[in-house]
């Protein structure tokens, strides 16, 4: 006679409760740590992308800035940062991309930030560095980065005279 091993159903459903437990309390808590990735990464593109035109400015010894672009190949004017920015040599100086010509190249482009976070900012809609690596008095301040979350969980840095980009504890959304 043979003997079969196996699970018995009550084993089986204790096994299937057990594991719908975790999974109850697993995926909450996966949604938030993607939440607060999220935002993480996106304040630092944007932390390097302004580090980045800064040395460029220094590097190259010409003025280069960083300015609202929902198309990512040319200032849109708008206020929304989060469709997007670019990162361009400002070499005439005169506050807008002129691609193709005097040398103003394209240096960096971001899309629009995903999870619908916003970006607001009390600079405006440019933020342009001097040869020297200093930022113009109009791009002194700060940027705020939100979720559906709002203030509590949100990212800010902050922009020095000196063009030096640090956290800030204080969020606006």
């Amino acid at each position: 006679m043979k003997k079969y091993s196996g699970f018995t159903l009550l084993e089986l459903i204790v096994t299937v409760v057990i594991v719908a437990l975790v999974a109850a309390i697993a995926v909450p808590a996966m949604q938030t740590f993607a939440q607060n990735d999220r935002l993480i990464s996106q304040i630092n593109t944007l932390t390097g992308h302004l580090a980045y035109a800064r040395s460029e400015a220094v590097k190259r010894a010409q003025q280069v800035a960083i300015c609202v672009s929902n198309n990512t190949t040319t200032c849109t004017g708008g206020a929304n940062w989060e469709d997007g920015w670019i990162v361009y040599v400002d070499a005439n100086a005169d506050g807008t991309f002129n691609p193709g010509g005097l040398n103003e190249d394209l240096l960096r482009a971001q899309q629009t930030l995903e999870g619908g976070n916003t970006l607001s900012t009390t600079i405006g809609t440019q933020v342009t560095y001097d040869y020297r690596g200093y930022v113009t008095a109009a791009s002194i301040g700060s940027f705020s980065l939100c979720d559906s979350r709002g203030a509590t969980y949100g990212r800010a840095i902050a922009i020095s005279t000196t063009g030096r980009v640090r956290r800030e504890d204080t969020v606006s959304c």
